[in-house]
């Protein structure tokens, strides 16, 4: 029995969650009374409780961190500066006029947010309230419209500058310098947030270029299904509509270009390139006037109570994960995992599998403070790479997200679509697009150089 405390209380923090009590104090809580429980049996040792402290201060004194608030910022800015509607009103008129078009302008701009916010549920709303009343009002199927909401509105999971990508790279860094120094190896190799974002960019490419093809062959199989944007609707000449396209476009990939850029151009750290972002994001609600003081205000307390929340979960995953140590957790995973039948590929398959099906319970926050630094080290001192691990992790987690019935996704676009749409057929409408988050996954595993070989040709090079 006591060698499976640490199974029973990760069993405990799961039945607390569903029962809805605040994810940072069911982490902490939980593990306080397992400490206590276990101090009174002799199970537990309480001197690992004395290492909370230090790890606060390591949270607090993490430059790597310093990028969540700032990436925060930059999205809700941006969302606050209309850069979202004017880029799918414009995207609309664009590609409209195509069968399907609507469709394909809500998962390119759907890529913008994502390279511009990296916030899932910010991404999945925003585009909710402003694409799915036209696209309805349009005749596209609601499946259609629902599920293509859905999946872009994840894209923020796996395109950089992603908050999860952020997190993931610290966390990783470390799983990796442990796992080396378990092998032996005492000056061990590192990986950065940079090599994520970089590691991220194919797969991410590869994603929006399937939901494109998706939406084409249906426009071919079934028209009636995507119709096009009747030309009377047409509000204005090409020319002109070129013009706005430019200049609707143009601030915000210029904005994307100055974080990534700098960041592969090895100008300036995830950090540094976060701040860029968040002065790029306020002169752009300055050129579309929606820059003021109350603006900034509602910003600032936005930005204020997500990092708040954030940090939050830091520290009761840092708790949760110190208990889980002390009884004995790390060891009791790790032989669970080199014992699985198929070796490194069997022990991947059951660390995706229980993965994703966390990611119905679990935010990605949690997960990341608390599934990978058990499960990282070990699979990493298989041989894994850090980075092709990282964007694995990332691409499972979007896809939970978008798996019915507990898909975050679903629920935050259930929150803000009409009363007629139902939710079977936003579960109905996703279902493609699992399919294909499931084939890059699959990809991904057959040639992880598509995530290793760009950060590995840009840093060698």
């Amino acid at each position: 029995m006591a060698e499976y405390m640490p199974l029973i209380m990760f069993a405990a923090v799961c039945g607390v969650l569903l029962f809805g009590f605040p994810v940072a104090f069911s982490l902490g809580g939980t593990a306080l009374v397992f400490a206590w429980l276990g101090d009174l049996g002799g199970l537990f040792d309480d001197a690992f409780l004395q290492a909370l402290p230090n790890r606060i201060y390591g949270i607090m004194t993490n430059e790597t961190l310093i990028a969540v608030p700032l990436f925060i910022f930059m999205g809700v800015m941006l969302e606050r500066s209309r850069v979202a509607e004017n880029l799918l009103d414009t995207m609309a008129a664009l590609f409209g006029p195509l069968r399907g078009g609507l469709g394909i302008s809500v998962t390119v701009v759907g890529m913008l947010l994502a390279a511009s916010t990296g916030i899932v549920g910010a991404t999945v709303v925003t585009m909710g309230l402003l694409s799915l009343p036209t696209m309805l009002r349009r005749d596209y199927d609601p499946a259609i419209a629902t599920g293509t909401i859905c999946a872009s509105g994840t894209l923020g999971q796996i395109i950089p500058p992603s908050i999860i990508l952020v997190l993931l790279g610290d966390v990783l860094s470390a799983a990796y310098q442990q796992a080396q120094l378990d092998m032996g190896v005492f000056s061990p190799e590192t990986v950065s947030v940079g090599d994520l974002f970089v590691g991220a960019i194919i797969p991410g490419l590869l994603l929006v270029s399937f939901y494109i093809i998706y939406l084409l062959g249906v426009a071919w199989w079934r028209p009636e299904r995507v119709p096009a944007m009747p030309a009377e609707a047409r509000e204005e000449d090409l020319r002109a509509l070129w013009g706005r396209v430019l200049r609707v476009l143009v601030p915000p990939l210029l904005l994307i270009v100055a974080v990534l850029g700098s960041i592969l151009g090895g100008l300036a750290t995830p950090t540094e390139a976060a701040s860029v972002g968040a002065v790029g994001a306020i002169l752009l609600a300055v050129a579309q006037r929606q820059f003021g003081l109350e603006t900034l205000r509602e910003v600032m307390r936005s930005t204020t109570r997500v990092t708040s929340m954030v940090f939050l979960i830091f520290i009761g995953a840092a708790l949760f994960s110190l208990v889980f140590r002390g009884f004995g957790g790390d060891d009791l995973v790790a032989d669970l995992l080199t014992h699985l039948p198929g070796g490194v590929v069997g022990a991947m398959v059951v660390v995706m599998l229980v993965m994703f099906l966390l990611g119905f319970i679990l935010d990605f926050i949690e997960i990341t403070f608390v599934v990978v630094p058990i499960v990282g080290p070990v699979l990493l001192a298989m041989g894994l790479d850090p980075i092709w691990l990282g964007i694995m992790i990332a691409i499972n987690l979007q896809t939970s997200f978008l798996t019915p019935p507990f898909g975050f996704a679903l629920f935050y676009l259930r929150g803000v679509a009409p009363e007629e749409v139902t939710t079977m057929q936003i579960y109905r409408g996703v279902i493609p697009y699992i399919l294909i988050q499931l084939l890059v996954l699959g990809m991904l595993a057959l040639w992880p150089a598509l995530a290793t070989w760009l950060p590995h040709a840009v840093y060698s090079g």
